[in-house]
């Protein structure tokens, strides 16, 4: 018999699969199995953890889903290292589904998040970084500027503005938590585009990121939360 990690306990037939992702993610957090480390066969977990070959199975498959787990051919089941775009749907589906989310709290998560970025890359940018971020303010001018056919190349160059900031904070676990938040806030931000370029209020949603730009050129925190509920253009 296999002899067993130290991470590996019998489990009760309760929520069997469930309790077998448990056994594996707790290994994970506490580092008994770190990233790049191959998991033990299906057999191996069978044996150890006292539950059925086809239990452990359904367990790996919904975390290879989840992005925690990888299968290399002819080679078994690895911890995943780095952060995979895949682990974003699980999160944004949660949070879909809850029954007491509504737009006033996502607008909060929303507001709390931007600012928290703001003022991260407020502390740790390079000035090379805040060139770049300029030539992404200059694109975003220019394709408001070409007017109303233009409303998906505004919201891609919009984005692309936004991600540089996230990037500037050199924090990986916010950009992610960032992500998130823009997957779940993507239809309220295009409505927010395209209503302020049909209206012709394209060149407000460029001052808008201008002032952006400016509190990180300057380095002022100053009013940060104003600035940034302000950029929200609610009707």
């Amino acid at each position: 018999m296999v002899e067993r990690a130290s991470y590996l306990k019998r489990l009760n037939s309760e929520s069997v699969v469930q309790r077998v992702i448990n056994c594996l993610t707790d290994a994970m957090l506490t580092k008994q199995l770190k990233p790049g480390d191959k998991i033990p066969t299906e057999m191996e977990l069978s044996e150890s953890l006292g539950v059925g070959r086809n239990s452990i199975r359904e367990a790996i498959k919904i975390l290879v889903y989840l992005g925690v787990l990888e299968i290399r051919r002819a080679e078994g089941t690895f911890v995943c290292e780095g952060f995979s775009e895949s682990m974003i749907d699980p999160m944004v589906y949660g949070i879909i589904l809850d029954k007491t989310d509504d737009y006033d709290n996502l607008m909060e998560l929303r507001e709390l998040i931007e600012v928290g970025v703001v003022h991260l890359a407020m502390q740790k940018y390079q000035e090379k970084e805040l060139k770049d971020l300029e030539n992404h303010l200059f694109v975003l001018k220019e394709e408001i500027q070409k007017g109303l056919g233009n409303i998906d190349a505004i919201f891609e160059a919009d984005n692309q503005f936004h991600d540089a900031v996230s990037a500037m904070g050199y924090n990986p676990l916010v950009d992610k938590i960032n992500k998130v938040v823009r997957v779940l806030t993507h239809g309220v931000r295009l409505d927010t585009v395209t209503r302020m370029v049909k209206t012709g209020r394209g060149m407000e949603l460029y001052e808008a990121h201008e002032k952006i730009y400016c509190m990180l050129l300057n380095r002022d925190e100053n009013n940060i939360n104003e600035l940034i509920k302000g950029t929200y253009f609610q009707e």
